[in-house]
């Protein structure tokens, strides 16, 4: 039995070490200048992207541990011949991948992905940018490396198993056989899923550098190519509503692409630092300004008559990945598609630490949670964000104090002391920090107990982690130069009462405070959390037209307020005669309301209007629009 468990071991050991070995082999052929890295960044990348190449390893174990099962029952089993042909074959397609991807990304820059299938029907246009030799080199290369790991992990193999029939067949070892096939299984399970924390393997868990190159090389090209597979589909064909033509016209003026001059001046100075709060699932309906509870968030109620008060803004979508690109990308939501979880298309996007870093501007991000959880990480350091504090950041006890990780209380109290380092030794360059909460979210449980119900009552939490923080960041010399912008990543179903597609779930708080603020003042235009960086960037005097589906909401070319929302698998559009929410699945629309004073969250009804056609011209435009947005992004999203 001994010589079963070690022929495993040593096969998942060799596939460990072979796919470590490409690591150093990538980085100093696909880097533009080899020589800035040294033994120490390479030990980095190898020890890093160790995570991922232990679960393609786990992967391609799951077969010989079904084999060597199988073995017990056989005399003296062949093992090295019957294995022999998996062996290359695996060792075949993981240099396969190797190759491919330090051939490729010279020129495209970035991990194997599906992208590469694009290209199978016309693989002569593919290669049209490289010479028959570097091809030949390749598959050379390719060949010779399969051919010489392949006999070396096979050598690793017995070439025949001692008989253990006599052993099953003893009844006492059949529960020790059990126990130790489900541990073994057990084990290459948790290998393959990254670990027993929230966030299982992705590609985002290997970053671990502000230089992108490094976090690249990390990544085990095979994990990168198989995990895009899902996300591979060809986008630009989905909900095609409309001939180009008419998609167009539709389209035409919804989103202004030039920069226009501003109709308002926010900020005292064009260049203030900027403290950006994403708040966990803050919707409006616990934000009594809003029509929501009364006295969950009195805090935020205050701040907000203090402050510039955005009293009609929508969350873009429903999660805090998809409302993070939205925020800080200036991204539309997708009804059915992730796009932080597609890095072929969110590296290409601008992001508002990108833009910020552009102009001179140190970045940061701070969350007390699973920073790899949905390739989150990945998206943020790709989008500019150069340095990263998460869970692991924190001592553990205070990782402890949260379901989703670090309690918000303990994350505003390490933002605190950041900001009372930076007033005491004021930095050279500006900063842009951004915080993402997480204490109110499922399942509610906060160290905090003003209210009865525990949802409201987390939230009333996070609300006054954020009063108190408010409160001592003003005595600090940092307040002076500061825009504080705070903005959920999308909102929440409470009460669940009516439809959980309505209007009232999306309408989110935007505040901006600071001392860099100007004077208080309510802008009550209708408006998305995705119009934040053009909004934002405008203010400061620096470019935002790439942020195609973001808008300057205080420019003169903002003539046609509305709020577009996804949801999974619809999609709403509210503008100043109603709101419009159409279900995809269903092709109808399931919820309709047409305002006579489109003011508050409050004036839209809890209950939808059932599946129906639109009933006025009004509403028939409202859903022609949402579509041609629809069909945009995707379109959009199909270019990558």
């Amino acid at each position: 039995m001994k010589e079963r468990i070690f022929s495993l071991l040593r096969f998942y050991a060799a596939f460990v070490v072979l796919q470590a070995l490409q690591k150093p082999l990538f980085l100093f052929y696909a880097a533009e200048a080899p020589s800035r890295y040294g033994a120490g960044d390479v030990a980095q990348v190898v020890l890093h992207g160790l995570w991922l190449d232990a679960a393609v390893a786990g992967y391609l174990t799951a077969f010989p541990l079904l084999l060597l099962l199988l073995s017990l029952w056989a005399r003296r089993f062949p093992l090295r011949a019957v294995l022999r042909p998996y062996i290359y074959l695996a060792v075949f397609a993981s240099e396969l991948a190797f190759v491919a991807d330090a051939a490729i990304y010279p020129f495209w820059n970035y991990k194997l992905d599906a992208t590469l299938l694009y290209y199978a029907d016309s693989p002569a246009d593919a290669l049209s940018s490289v010479s028959p030799l570097f091809v030949a080199a390749g598959l050379a290369l390719w060949v010779v490396l399969s051919l010489l790991f392949g006999h070396l992990v096979t050598r690793l193999m017995p070439r025949r198993l001692p008989d253990a029939r006599r052993w099953v067949r003893s009844c006492r070892r059949v529960p020790a056989l059990v126990v130790g096939f489900c541990c073994t299984a057990g084990l290459l399970f948790l290998a393959i899923r990254g670990g027993v924390g929230e966030s299982t393997s992705n590609v985002g868990k290997v970053y671990y550098s502000g230089d992108l190159f490094l976090n690249h090389a990390a990544v085990n090209p095979a994990f990168s190519f198989l995990a895009s597979l899902g996300k591979g589909d060809d986008f630009a064909a989905r909900f095609d509503y409309f001939p180009e033509a008419e998609r167009r016209a539709l389209f035409e003026g919804l989103y202004p692409a030039r920069e226009d001059s501003l109709s308002v001046s926010l900020l005292r100075t064009p260049r203030p630092d900027v403290l950006l709060i994403i708040l966990e699932g803050f919707s409006g309906t616990f934000v009594e300004e809003l029509g929501g509870l009364p006295g969950v968030a009195p805090n935020l109620g205050r701040l907000a008559r203090e402050g510039v008060w955005f009293s009609n803004c929508y969350a873009n979508s429903f999660r805090t990945d998809r409302g993070l690109v939205c925020a800080l990308g200036g991204y539309l939501g997708l009804p059915d598609v992730s796009v932080m979880k597609v890095p072929a298309k969110s590296r290409t996007l601008p992001c508002l630490a990108g833009r910020l870093a552009e102009a001179g501007y140190d970045t940061d991000f701070i969350y007390g949670g699973d920073i790899n959880f949905t390739n989150m990480q990945g998206y943020l350091r790709t989008g500019g964000y150069r340095q990263i504090t998460a869970d692991t950041d924190f001592p553990f006890a205070l990782q402890q104090t949260g379901e989703w990780g670090v309690a918000d209380e303990y994350v505003f109290a390490r933002l605190l002391e950041t900001m009372r380092e930076r007033s005491a030794n004021p930095p050279a360059r500006p900063w842009h920090t951004a915080v993402l909460t997480l204490s109110s979210h499922e399942p509610f449980e906060v160290p905090f107990s003003r209210l009865e119900d525990k949802v409201p009552n987390s939230f009333a939490y996070t609300d006054s982690c954020l009063g108190d923080f408010i409160g001592r960041l003003r005595q600090l010399p940092v307040w002076e130069n500061l825009l504080v912008v705070c903005v959920p990543d999308h909102g929440y179903y409470y009460p669940r009462e009516g439809l959980s597609q309505s209007p009232r779930f999306f309408h989110i708080p935007m505040l901006w405070t600071g001392g860099a603020v100007r004077e208080s003042r309510t802008v009550p235009l209708l408006m998305n959390q995705s119009d934040l960086p053009a909004t934002l960037l405008a203010q400061m005097g620096l470019p935002y037209a790439d942020f195609t589906f973001s808008r300057n909401v205080l420019g003169t070319a903002y003539r046609y307020p509305f709020a577009y929302y996804a949801y999974n698998n619809g999609m709403a559009l509210r503008d100043s005669t109603g709101c419009t929410v159409f279900d995809n699945a269903a092709q109808a629309v399931i919820y309709e309301d047409s305002l006579s004073s489109p003011g508050e969250a409050a004036s839209f009804p809890s209950r939808p209007a059932g599946m129906k056609e639109p009933s006025t011209p009004a509403s028939a435009l409202r859903l022609r629009r949402a579509k041609a947005i629809l069909q945009s992004v995707y379109d959009d999203l199909g270019r990558r």
